[in-house]
């Protein structure tokens, strides 16, 4: 029996396609996801909503305005209405049940956006057997820590206030105090500035791996910006265009490649 998928198998850095690759398909659609992998994404994030009638589905927002044209607060129809729904980018929504059923082997970054969700979302991945390749979080802590009681063997990543914390000890030059931060979490997740403030710097994420933890930065959609942070040792980057991040993960590498010279090719031809 093949060993199941796990959230970090692979070595870092980690593509994580941000609400997937909404290249001619709508953001966080089947249709989003699966350009993201065929593009070489590692991890496809996403959000989820509760329907009215109970069941995760997946969108950002909280109301349907900028994806579907209408004022109606996601969480405020079942999910017959909303997979009715004619997406302004093409595409209809689709249930985190339907996506962890269609990509069986793909890893999952999925931000719980209400307490609505919450039960439903734990539902579809227990359903699906999931577990080993999600990770679950969410900007409340509570939530996020009801979700982890709930889902054995799922990965996370702090939320604000482990982060929080992580980003003062590490100022603070308090390894306690970022472990703290990071305590019973996989991953800290974290924009590279927030209200002008930097967040994301080297001796950050040198912190970060002193206590044993990935670090993942969101959202960079820029190549040079990529290659930036990148040279910081980040472990994985959120990003929309995760095309274009798979191509400067691919020129790295090619360019951290031991070179050959002629006479080692010739004498491995002969």
């Amino acid at each position: 029996m093949p060993e199941p998928v796990r959230f970090f198998d692979g070595t870092p850095p980690r593509v994580i396609a941000h609400r997937g690759l909404a290249r001619g398909a709508a953001e966080n659609t089947i249709g989003a996801f699966r350009a993201a992998l065929d593009a070489g994404a590692d991890i496809l994030e996403t959000d989820v909503h509760g329907s009215a009638d109970g069941v995760a589905v997946i969108c950002h927002d909280d109301d349907l305005s900028r994806i579907a044209g209408v004022a109606d607060p996601v969480e405020a129809l079942p999910m017959r209405e909303l997979l009715a729904l004619e997406l302004v980018h093409g595409g209809r929504l689709a249930t985190l049940a339907e996506a962890l059923s269609e990509f069986p082997d793909a890893r999952f970054n999925i931000d719980i956006k209400t307490d609505a969700a919450l039960s439903p979302t734990i539902d579809a991945i227990r359903d699906a057997g999931a577990e080993p390749r999600v990770l679950v979080t969410s900007f409340g802590q509570r939530r996020r820590r009801r979700a982890l009681r709930a889902l054995t063997g799922a990965a996370t990543s702090a939320s604000t206030p482990g982060a929080f914390l992580a980003v003062i000890g590490t100022r603070l030059r308090l390894p306690a105090l970022v472990r703290l931060g990071l305590r019973a979490v996989d991953a800290v997740q974290i924009p590279r500035r927030h209200r002008g403030v930097t967040v994301l710097t080297p001796s950050f994420v040198r912190a970060v791996h002193d206590a044993g933890r990935e670090v993942h930065v969101w959202t960079v959609n820029d190549p040079d910006e990529m290659r930036e942070v990148l040279s910081m040792g980040v472990d994985g980057i959120v990003s929309d265009r995760c095309d274009l991040l798979a191509a400067v993960l691919a020129e790295s590498s090619r360019r951290d490649a031991p070179a050959t010279d002629g006479r080692e090719n010739h004498l491995k031809g002969d």
